[in-house]
């Protein structure tokens, strides 16, 4: 009897634990079924036979792999998925769309280029701006062109968003002479002009090499830390954003944030020469230091130059694995995101681990790990397209916007707009992502207080 009342006992146990495991598997499944459904509302940026390719209201950029999707650039869509969606990366290989829906039209500025970003306080100002503006003013926009000789005339055609200045365009001039030379441009501007300049000091000055607007040649970041510290760069950064405003420029494309520690190597020279720690707390002073002095600082040149060969003179590979960027790299560039960096310079490197095919400037899976893992919400700045690490790519103006570029640094002006015009002709481009753009432009020189000492 107690043989029998045990073996009775024992095979209730066992269909109870079995009724568990049943249960429990199927609230597992019922669980993970739940987590990997999902939706995204996101913009159309290409459409291929095979492939869609979205970006979202935070800027990542997302390629699925579908079927003859049924939707054209520039949509507005809604896509339910099921799998992972990886932010990291810009081919989705482990999500399927379930459906795809074509969002209402807003009123306002379209509800996927809302963000919680550095600038959207402005968002509103900027898009009944961008309101007046014809198409090819808006291409003109998202373009920051070398400084021409009859910059004047072009200026008057074009109607760029902003120049850059070399060494050649201040030599020999007085201070008189560039201030009317940027005032000039400015005067037959519709839209303040972002006017930029490479002044880092040391190896690379473009203002400060001339004696009449400077006494002094700026010092490189590597002799004032070594001399003087943070202090230092902190009083070098309040001295160089005096001149250069007084001067009319109000975007210097500095300072280089690259960890480059081997004295051989082609940036070593541009950079604090210091490790990852210092080099972080290098960019957070000269971003927060240069906040109310009117000019906006760039970090360059993302993801991390290493101790990479010239780019101005071909291709740079970076064998490096994306671990050893993440540790040693980018540091400094996210610690100056987070005191606040309005806008970030691409590099033309390779990165071989990351994105085989494409230079950084014109690889989205480089620009989602900006947008995602670091956060940003500024504006992206491509170099120069005219670099000849990118002399052997096709359309470079076009895959600098489809990667995800705000801005686009142009010594062909005439070239680039051109390309821009054929890529929405040939439905490569839609004009929506030129709005976008545009728009962003816009809201950051509402920021800067250049929109509104126009219109006052």
């Amino acid at each position: 009897m107690d043989k029998k009342y045990f073996m009775g006992l024992g095979a209730i146990l066992i269909l109870l634990l079995l009724t568990w495991s049943i249960n429990w598997e199927l609230k597992d499944k019922e669980k993970k079924e739940e987590i990997t459904k999902d939706q995204i509302s996101t913009t159309v940026m290409s459409v291929n036979k095979n492939s869609l390719t979205v970006q979202d209201a935070n800027n990542i950029i997302y390629t699925f792999e579908t079927p003859n999707p049924n939707v054209k650039s520039g949509d507005n869509i809604i896509i339910e998925y099921t799998g992972i969606l990886n932010k990291s990366i810009e081919l989705q290989k482990d999500t399927t769309i379930t459906e795809l829906t074509i969002a209402n039209e807003n009123k306002g500025f379209p509800e996927n280029w809302q963000d919680n970003g550095l600038f959207h306080d402005f968002y509103n100002a900027a898009y009944k701006k961008l309101q007046t503006m014809t198409l090819d003013e808006k291409i003109a926009q998202i373009l920051l062109v070398r400084y021409p000789e009859n910059a004047e005339t072009i200026q008057k055609k074009y109607q760029f968003g902003g120049y850059v200045f070399f060494q050649k365009d201040f030599q020999d001039k007085t201070k008189e002479e560039v201030k009317k030379m940027i005032q000039s441009v400015e005067s037959v501007s519709k839209i303040p002009l972002l006017t930029a300049v490479d002044e880092e000091g040391g190896k690379v000055i473009r203002v400060s090499s001339n004696p009449k607007l400077v006494d002094n040649p700026f010092k490189s970041s590597k002799e004032l830390y070594k001399n003087g510290g943070l202090n230092a760069i902190k009083t070098d950064t309040i001295n160089k954003s005096r001149i250069l405003s007084n001067l009319g420029l109000n975007l210097n494309l500095a300072p280089v944030v690259d960890v480059t520690t081997d004295p051989n190597a082609y940036m070593y020279e541009r950079t604090l020469g210091e490790n990852t720690k210092k080099t972080s707390e290098y960019a957070e002073t000269v971003i927060e230091t240069s906040h109310g002095t009117k000019v906006s600082y760039t970090l360059k040149h993302f993801p991390g130059y290493g101790n990479n060969s010239d780019t101005h003179q071909g291709i740079a590979t970076d064998t490096r694995v994306l671990e050893d960027l993440k540790q040693n790299d980018l540091p400094p560039f996210e610690a100056g995101i987070k005191k606040g960096a309005e806008a970030i310079l691409m590099s033309h490197n390779i990165i071989l681990n990351v994105d085989s095919t494409n230079p950084s400037s014109l690889s989205p899976s480089i620009h989602n790990l900006l947008r995602n893992d670091l956060n940003f919400t500024g504006i992206i700045i491509t170099d120069d397209l005219a670099m000849s690490a990118l002399n052997n790519i096709s359309n470079p103006t076009t895959k600098a916007i489809l990667a995800g570029n705000d801005l686009i640094i142009t010594t062909d002006y005439e070239s680039s707009m051109n390309e821009i015009k054929k890529s929405l002709s040939d439905g490569v481009l839609d004009e929506s992502t030129i709005d976008k753009l545009a728009f962003r432009i816009l809201a950051w020189k509402y920021y800067k207080g250049l929109m509104y000492e126009n219109e006052k």
